[in-house]
């Protein structure tokens, strides 16, 4: 090509065996190191299951190969993070004599490929054959290579194994996690507010999980509410134990505290003394329905979102200071106020409503700004929905998110 480069040829001319797989596990393409590895034409493989294409040796019981392989290509599709797997064995059927089945190792890699809106749309799969390495004697006798083919493999599948138990080990840490979560966050008979709306999604990776929070608390004096939500580094139990002494002390703090901001001063100097709760972030709104004003305050937090009745939507970020820990003594953290109307909405979020890989977060800012304005006449419930759906990714964000969603 004269103006640009022709990928395909690239793909094509690649010395290394590479396929390409849609979300579906389907053969979108293969170069010509893969097809000549595997012993079969470009009309066998692109367009078919990978499973139908390489299926495991029925006369294998012992076979994981493909068991194992699935496994990898699903951790890349949840995670959006590169695989490479432990040396396997996995037979293939011979081209020349159907019935027969060759052993074979393979060294195999896996990859995802990101669309536009930072999801993945392929699945690059790279593999190495290794069985001439496997069986290659090295100078030694039969016997003696044969037990060191046996131990390599061995060494290989006990990798495989070890593995497979860590990522065991954290998914059960997760269940355990969320359901703490779940229990430390205020159940729906707790948010007795008619016109509100709270969401908890978790991340889609086996460990961001259970920094995020959320909290609604009636605070003293006239017709008023304290809205909260925060974000601790981290994730697993470590930091769903932080999360609920952060949310309980604001909680606290709120209801005897003049404003917002000086809540947020009380819950910084606790943070300070908390173990994980370094560059913890959170943001508070009071909103007083007998003025209607809200008055709000932010350590370090993405702002909250005011939209008008009119569909106007403003970002409240005026009162915006340091995370809860990095705040210098004795200055005292900053609150700002404005005005609504009846019918407005006041939306508070985590960052996993708006930030994407490879995204600008203002980017991730005008999506929910436009989703807010498209959807205002809905009812929080339906809002909420309308949120997630349109401003997470397909695929499930890379980190948990809070929504809270509070009708004025």
């Amino acid at each position: 090509m004269e103006d640009g480069i022709d990928y395909a040829a690239v793909f094509q001319a690649l010395p290394g065996a590479v396929s390409i797989l849609t979300p579906g596990l389907v053969f979108a393409d293969a170069n010509r190191e893969f097809l000549r590895g595997a012993g079969r034409s470009r009309e066998q493989v692109v367009g078919r299951h990978l499973f139908d294409v390489f299926p495991d040796n029925p006369n294998d019981p012992t076979a994981t190969g493909r068991r194992n392989l699935a496994a990898s290509l699903h951790r890349v599709l949840t995670t959006g993070q590169r695989d490479a797997m432990a040396l396997q064995r996995y037979d293939v059927e011979s081209a020349e004599r159907p019935g027969e089945w060759e052993e074979r190792y393979w060294s195999p890699v896996n990859a995802p490929v990101f669309g536009p809106d930072g999801e993945v749309v392929l699945l690059l799969h790279r593999v190495e054959e290794v069985t001439e390495l496997i069986r290659a004697r090295g100078g030694h006798s039969g016997s003696r290579a044969r037990a060191l083919e046996a131990e390599l493999y061995s060494r290989a599948r006990e990798l495989q194994e070890l593995n497979e138990r860590l990522r065991d080990a954290h998914a059960r840490e997760r269940e355990v996690a969320l359901a703490l979560q779940e229990a430390m966050l205020p159940a729906g008979r707790q948010i007795r507010h008619r016109g509100t709306a709270v969401r908890y999604r978790p991340a889609v990776g086996a460990l961001n999980v259970c920094g995020d929070w959320y909290d609604l608390v009636d605070l003293v004096g006239g017709h008023r509410l304290g809205v909260s939500v925060g974000d601790v580094v981290g994730h697993g139990l470590e930091a769903a134990g932080v999360m609920g002494q952060l949310r309980s002390a604001l909680s606290a703090a709120s209801r005897v505290a003049a404003g917002p901001a000086q809540a947020l001063d009380v819950l910084g100097r606790y943070a300070g003394v908390v173990n994980g709760a370094e560059s913890a972030t959170a943001v508070t709104t009071f909103v007083d329905f007998d003025t209607r004003t809200l008055t709000y305050s932010s350590a370090g937090h993405p702002p909250p979102v005011l939209v008008h009745a009119d569909g106007r939507v403003e970002f409240l970020d005026q009162a915006t200071d340091p995370p809860l820990d990095a705040r210098p003594d004795p200055l005292p953290r900053i609150q700002a106020a404005t005005a609504y109307t009846d019918g407005a909405t006041l939306v508070l979020y985590t960052d996993g409503l708006i930030e994407r890989r490879g995204e600008d977060i203002d980017t991730g800012l005008a999506r929910l700004a436009d989703s807010l304005r498209r959807h205002r006449a809905d009812d929080p419930e339906r809002l909420a929905d309308a949120i997630l759906l349109e401003c997470l990714p397909r695929g499930g964000a890379t980190d948990d998110t809070a929504l809270v969603i509070v009708r004025l």
